[in-house]
């Protein structure tokens, strides 16, 4: 990487006008999920160096290097390359309102692929999804195209992105991207920049731009199709009335098929289908980072990622191994980097690809009993190795390699000897499985994705299937006549079968929209020419670089209070620091303030500073007063979090103590007992939580427990007596229909002292427009969540409403003495929608709720408008 990076960066940005940079790179070897990504705030790329079992048909950290680096190029066109003074979490708001994500992504994706014999615009399956929707008729609205839906399969911003990048730099050049973000920064603060300077530029907004390209797509993917000889396969799955997957079906000795689904409403859980398509759930499983299981004898192997409790950026990839006879489930081991396990077919022993921290790939046998690594055969060409099989015997395995090269597929048998079959090649080669005589895997060489057959003797290829849209992952069926795979439809992956008659390998009819600005580039494959060069390496100095300033930003507290902070944070995300000011309108004072984090131990730290001005209004005789004061306030914090989660659960445990010091001074107009230090009242909070996985249609938790204890008290400080101690509890169950949610909550506190008026534990809805009657000491909660709707309707460019959702609710407070469960203190209804606004990404909840108040404190209604959004 450190010869690779500064010679392809002048490529990345030319186009741009780009030709250097200042970017630190941060080689994340620890996780097992591939990504990657370049910020602002700092300004910094991480590279999780770990490949994953199907990407592109070329080097992963290439991969990885050469679309990275684009949005480098991106962000620096647009700050001008400068960092000083402290900017850069300004300018990266900015960008992310004034520029679609699409474009970002959809450049970086066009750029990849014009400057390699790679990239994702030359995978059918990575567009595959459009062009389905396309062929089948459904116009897809803008917004739908670039949010997404909870109901329908979607492009994706990525692609879309690319395809309307594509065709603006074949409509309009080289350099137009170039033009467009230099007239973006020379005119930063207007509504809408990216639009209208592409308007200016272009004659045409985003908007238009998309209907124009969703034109020409249509019109050659048809073009495309009518050439394309395609043959229909009935589905034997139930239709599904949304977003459905069913991947890597398998012929059971019973009849019944095997089935790893996934949809909309519901996470990853193997599914057995009889031949009338009824359906039995088995059990669900972790996130995985590619769909993958292999079955053999009464035995479901798979691999799923296993989180570190404590450092998140450390995972592992281990293998579970389910008895279909004993209903059990086993770890085989922990903390593993095993990938794409394959069982033989006497279910004895699996095949799977290690890849050790230095991302060197091995194929190792591990005993399907024990979990022990019988063997391991070497790979000192140092090849990313994929999706590995037994054949019949359990002597010889088929896998994938790729390089730079591109993918090749190799057998390996027990003696040590390794042939190769299929030279290297830029075709999406996946899932190698012994079939006949030969191979049967997943390319792309009629410009569909499809399922191909190589003769292992007279390396013929030949066609098995002809789907319209893309067919994946065959396994011939226990008795060989039929062939099971993934057809990919409209709702997304189908069961199919077909029968093993092999036909001529159909041409290449691909449309290959970068190749205007392949041809722009120019440049072939820039990773052909990297230099070899020695670089001396040292030491990364973790104190020494501790301090990494980088941000002014505004901080706006309230209405009255709004200021400056200066912020840095180190390169690795283990120590933070913000200091800054801000001005009290209402009081005409300033107040300083400074703040460490250190994360790099188990326990975190931190440690906040904080002078300010204080002002309050207390009864003197039959007056009331002002007094002010300034304090000095200190506080010390140590947490311990601990996150785990095994299969479709997830478990956290969370333990905090506190405590601080405060020190008024400058006090005016204040009774002679005024207490002048606050000395070490003490917090400690322990929380524990487990639950279900959500899947995009749950708008809360299918199951989910949650308690905390809170306890607060002053044992430093004799002139403050008191404490506190609160307990919540939260309960989430299904509710009558999928995807509904019910919510029991019991909360309860005691205070005493000075905590007496203090509340820890949540409150009815409307509890701070209802008089209390007396102070609170428990409530019980009762909710009911619901969708009813999902219409992903685009309201022009004001809105686009992704959901419409219900909820009723009743609270009871101080059960007992004030309400009874026949008498809720408030209860009602609610009407929320998320939605985005504006065409910006950010999702905004948006709703009013109704509470009805109990008739024994007067109350009228009350109308609560509800505003939130996440990103």
């Amino acid at each position: 990487m450190a010869n690779t990076i500064p010679f392809i960066f002048p490529f990345d940005g030319a186009s741009l006008g780009v030709h250097k940079t200042n970017l630190p790179i941060v080689l994340q070897n620890q996780g097992v999920i591939a990504n990657g990504f370049v910020q602002l705030g700092p300004k910094k790329s991480e590279f999780f160096s770990t490949p994953p079992q199907l990407f592109d048909s070329q080097d992963w950290l290439n991969n990885l290097a050469v679309h990275e680096l684009r949005h480098a190029a991106q962000y620096d066109k647009l700050t001008n390359g400068q960092a000083k003074p402290f900017p850069e979490l300004v300018y990266f708001a900015w960008m992310g309102a004034s520029i679609p994500t699409w474009f970002f992504e959809g450049d970086a994706v066009s750029t990849e692929t014009s400057l390699t014999h790679a990239g994702r615009g030359r995978q059918p399956s990575w567009i595959m999804p459009y062009r389905t929707q396309v062929l089948e008729g459904k116009n897809i609205s803008y917004s739908k195209a670039y949010f997404g839906s909870d109901k329908d399969v979607t492009p994706g911003y990525y692609q879309l992105g690319y395809l309307m990048v594509s065709n603006i730099r074949k409509q309009h050049g080289k350099n137009i991207f170039d033009s467009l973000l230099t007239d973006i920064r020379k005119r930063p603060i207007r509504p809408y920049p990216f639009a209208g300077s592409l308007k200016k530029l272009t004659g045409k907004t985003g908007r238009a731009w998309f209907d124009f390209t969703a034109t020409e797509i249509q019109k050659q993917w048809s073009l495309q199709d009518k050439k394309n000889h395609s043959q229909a396969y009935l589905p034997l799955n139930k239709k599904a009335i949304y977003a459905t997957d069913y991947f890597l079906p398998v012929r059971l000795p019973s009849g019944d098929i095997l089935a790893l689904k996934q949809s909309k409403a519901e996470t990853s859980f193997f599914v057995q289908v009889d031949s009338s398509k009824k359906e039995k759930r088995l059990f669900g499983i972790g996130y995985q980072e590619q769909p993958w299981y292999s079955y053999a004898m009464g035995k479901i192997v798979w691999d799923e990622i296993r989180y570190d409790p404590r450092f998140r950026q450390r995972s592992y990839s281990v293998l579970n191994i389910y008895d279909m006879d004993t209903k059990k489930i086993k770890k085989l081991q922990a903390r593993t980097r095993w990938f794409s396990p394959s069982l033989s077919a006497d279910a004895k022993k699996i095949v799977a690809v290690q890849i050790d921290l230095s991302n060197q790939a091995n194929l190792v046998e591990i005993d399907a009993t024990t979990g022990k690594v019988i063997c391991s055969y070497p790979n000192p060409e140092g090849l990313i190795l994929q999706s590995p099989s037994f054949d019949a015997s359990g002597t010889r395995i088929a896998y994938i390699t790729v390089s730079e090269k591109g993918k090749a597929l190799w057998i390996q048998d027990h003696q040590g000897k390794k042939t190769k079959i299929l030279k290297e090649t830029s075709q999406q080669l996946n899932r190698p499985v012994f079939i006949s005589s030969g191979i049967a895997f997943n390319a792309h060489y009629s410009g569909i994705n499809n399922i191909y057959h190589i003769d292992t003797a007279s390396k013929k290829i030949s066609a098995l299937s002809e789907a319209k849209y893309g067919a994946f992952n065959p396994s011939l069926s226990t008795d060989k006549t039929e062939i099971l795979f993934s057809n990919y439809g409209l709702r997304g992956f189908d069961i199919a079968a077909l029968k093993f008659r092999p036909s001529e390998v159909p041409e290449n009819g691909f449309v290959y929209f970068g190749s205007a600005a392949e041809q722009q580039e120019n440049t072939g494959n820039v990773f052909e020419k990297v230099p070899d060069s020695t670089f001396e390496s040292k030491p990364y100095g973790k104190l020494g670089n501790l301090i990494n300033l980088h941000s002014i930003i505004p901080t706006i507290e309230n209405e009255y209070v709004a200021g400056l902070q200066l912020r840095s944070n180190n390169l690795l995300n283990t120590f933070d620091f913000y200091t800054g000011a801000s001005y009290h309108r209402d009081l005409g004072r300033f107040s300083y303030n400074a703040n460490i984090n250190i994360k790099s131990f188990y326990p975190v730290f931190s440690l906040n500073y904080e002078n300010r001005p204080v002002r309050t209004f207390y009864n003197s005789g039959n007056r009331i007063k002002q007094g002010d004061w300034r304090e000095n306030y200190i506080k010390v914090n140590a947490l311990i979090p601990v996150n785990l989660n095994a299969r479709d659960e997830y478990y956290n445990l969370s333990m905090n103590i506190g405590t601080s010091l405060t020190k008024r001074y400058m006090t005016e107009n204040l009774p002679a007992n005024f207490i002048t230090s606050l000395n070490f009242p003490m917090e400690y909070h322990f929380t524990f939580s487990h639950g279900k996985t959500q899947a995009a249609r749950d708008i809360a938790p299918r199951w989910a427990q949650i308690i905390r204890f809170n306890y607060l008290n002053q044992p430093f400080d004799n002139n403050l007596p008191g404490e506190l101690f609160s307990f919540e509890s939260f309960l989430y169950t299904p509710g009558l229909l999928k995807n509904h949610s019910f919510l029991l909550s019991f909360n309860y506190q005691d205070a005493t002292g000075v905590r007496i008026y203090n509340n820890e534990i949540s409150t009815v809805y409307g509890y701070n427009n209802i008089q209390a009657r007396s102070r609170l000491k428990n409530t019980l909660l009762l909710n009911y969540r619901f969708p009813f709707l999902f219409p992903d309707a685009e309201i022009g460019p004001l809105a686009y409403v992704r959901n419409l959702r219900g909820g009723l609710f009743c609270g009871y407070e101080n059960i007992g003495s004030e309400t009874n469960l026949s008498q809720p203190k408030t209860f009602g209804f609610e009407l929320r929608s998320s939605m985005n606004l504006l065409r910006y990404q950010p999702v905004v909840d948006l709703g009013a709720r109704v509470v009805f108040v109990n008739k024994i404190y007067n109350q009228n209604p009350i109308l609560e408008l509800i505003f939130n959004y996440s990103f």
